[in-house]
């Protein structure tokens, strides 16, 4: 057999998947409400080139996407990519002046979205000519419409052949925490590196079963739930909440599955208040129970990524009989760099290097990555681009970390993140996060502030999902996280966890004063990414008069 890999563009790869697999259901929606197979994908992605081609959309021209997890995804951007066009996705939490800057930078004169966004997407007053709605809405194209648009003598075929590994694949714009989003530009042949990379050590397998609930406008949703299966066939299921993954997985039970550590953390918080606090205490006809609850029974390899997740959470799973490779990447390497091989694990690192890829730390301890999946740069800035990657090809991740004598590589934390305090002990915070966050499931997000100050404080923010059982629990008749953040019994919880995390850190590192924050923090708010990052910067200017507060009075152990 072929290897499936061996090819110039996603295109090829596509077309090859449609031929082998016509009667696989390609996309559908929890309980198949709505299913695809391969081959109406096929047709359906020919359809819809031809559509854009009648808009005027050719080869290097941009397309803008704005929808949730849903099926025309995938039927826009690869119908896109065959014309050698670049889609792209936009954040559907933006605001129109971001919508109005992606826009400006990527230079696209269609966007296709849906009538919940039509508002942020007309407010944002661009260039863009054509807005193709996937529901409807006044003044829009329908994706019908779009679809039954011809244009004479168009050679399908001939469109998508001409596509090579240079073409530009996608943007993909970063998340903007500092200062205004850049748009790293992948290339056919930049995330078929990526998927020969990740092949070699967590292999995919025709027919697999995964969902798609991370934003597509992050690297992560597009490498897992769009470009691998058009790799190797599979079924993905759109989940377009992704609140409610969860929930989802029993009907889907994936073959293979990844959450960023906060959808980990929100699982073992609801078995934990289910009475599965120990694992690896439960005989196995009961963790096999539970794995078919959770609807991981079918589970071959799952990972964790996007950002740090604490050891303790790791160490849950793996006694479940869920082991998760933790890996590192970013977008300006078409997405992973390091994965944890899944018969090898060792928890704590970000496990080694795919081959093909580079890897060294510089001296002041900076992870430096080279190889044929990096970006080809940021659109339209290469200053930023030659700020990034240097002469000799080495891209400056902004991560410092280490690397063992086998080559397993552990993060320490963002360069920039570090914290240095005024005596100038050096420590990373997100590993304080991370043991605070574990040392009580009510502990939703931490964020430890300390940098240039004589000791560390926190803010910390409760759990809704956690609280609301909690309220049931103990019988409180509002179960908000405002109302939680100051009941009694409440901030005794808490005031243990916070003194059991201390005893876990070192001295410099310990959280000497924190307050609960009586609010929820969302992803794509004032301080989550869309993928749930910290924003560090806008958190410390939001909540200055907490954290000045917090200082002021003064270090209780001094």
């Amino acid at each position: 057999m072929s290897d499936p890999l061996d090819v110039p563009s996603l295109c090829e790869a596509f077309q090859n998947t449609v031929a082998a697999t016509g009667d696989v259901v390609a996309l559908r929606t929890p309980g198949g409400g709505q299913e695809i197979t391969w081959q109406e994908y096929g047709e359906r992605v020919r359809r819809l080139a031809e559509g854009l081609a009648a808009l005027g959309v050719g080869h290097g021209d941009t397309v803008g996407i704005m929808l949730t997890n849903r099926p025309e995804f995938a039927l826009v951007d690869t119908a896109a990519l065959h014309l050698g066009a670049v889609p792209f996705s936009i954040y559907n939490t933006s605001a129109p002046e971001q919508i109005a800057y992606l826009f400006g930078n990527a230079g696209n004169r269609v966007v296709v979205t849906e009538q919940q966004f039509l508002s942020q997407v007309l407010a944002a007053g661009t260039d863009v000519e054509v807005v193709v709605s996937v529901d409807g809405g006044e003044g829009t194209t329908s994706l019908e419409d779009l679809a039954s648009r011809t244009v004479d003598g168009f050679d399908f075929e001939a469109c998508w052949r001409a596509v090579g590994p240079d073409d530009v694949l996608t943007l993909i714009y970063t998340s903007g925490t500092t200062g205004p989003p850049k748009g790293v530009e992948l290339t056919h042949g930049s995330m078929l590196a990526q998927l020969r990379g990740v092949q070699a050590i967590i292999p995919v397998h025709p027919g697999e079963r995964s969902t798609s609930y991370l934003p597509s406008a992050h690297v992560a949703d597009r490498w897992a739930g769009h470009y691998t299966p058009m790799v190797f066939g599979g079924t993905t299921t759109y989940v377009d909440d992704p609140k409610a993954v969860i929930a989802a997985l029993p009907e889907v039970r994936p073959t293979v599955w990844g959450g960023v550590p906060r959808v980990w953390e929100k699982i073992k918080a609801a078995l934990e208040a289910k009475g599965v606090t120990d694992p690896a205490a439960l005989p196995e006809d009961h963790r096999a129970a539970v794995r078919q609850l959770l609807g991981l029974d079918d589970v071959r390899h799952t990972v964790s990524g996007a950002a740090p997740i604490a050891p303790e959470v790791l160490e849950f799973f793996s006694a479940l009989g869920i082991p998760i490779c933790e890996l590192w990447g970013m977008s300006e390497i078409s997405c992973c760099g390091t994965i944890n091989p899944p018969d090898d694990i060792r928890i704590g690192t970000v496990g080694k290097p795919l081959p093909g890829l580079e890897v060294r730390v510089a001296d002041d301890g900076e992870l430096l990555v080279r190889g044929p999946q990096l970006m080809r740069g940021y659109r339209n800035q290469p200053d930023k681009t030659a700020e990034a990657i240097d002469a000799d090809g080495w891209l400056h991740t902004g991560d410092v970390a280490t690397i063992d004598d086998d080559g397993y590589v552990t993060i320490v934390d963002r360069k920039k993140e570090l914290i240095i305090n005024a005596a100038g002990k050096n420590m990373s915070p997100s590993n304080i996060e991370q043991t605070l966050k574990a040392s009580h499931p009510l502990i939703g997000q931490a964020v430890v502030i300390g940098d240039r100050r004589p000791y560390n404080v926190a803010l910390l923010v409760l759990d809704p999902d956690v609280c609301a059982a909690w309220a049931e629990q103990v019988g409180l008749p509002d179960p908000s996280t405002a109302a939680l953040a100051v009941d009694q019994k409440v901030l005794e919880q808490v005031a243990t966890a916070i003194e059991e995390a201390n005893s876990r850190l070192s001295r410099v590192e310990q959280v000497k004063r924190y307050r609960i924050l009586p609010t929820d923090w969302l992803p794509g708010g004032d301080e989550l990414t869309p993928t749930m990052k910290l924003k560090r910067r806008p958190i410390a200017e939001k909540y200055a008069d907490v954290i000045e507060e917090l200082y002021a009075a003064g270090d209780p152990d001094a």
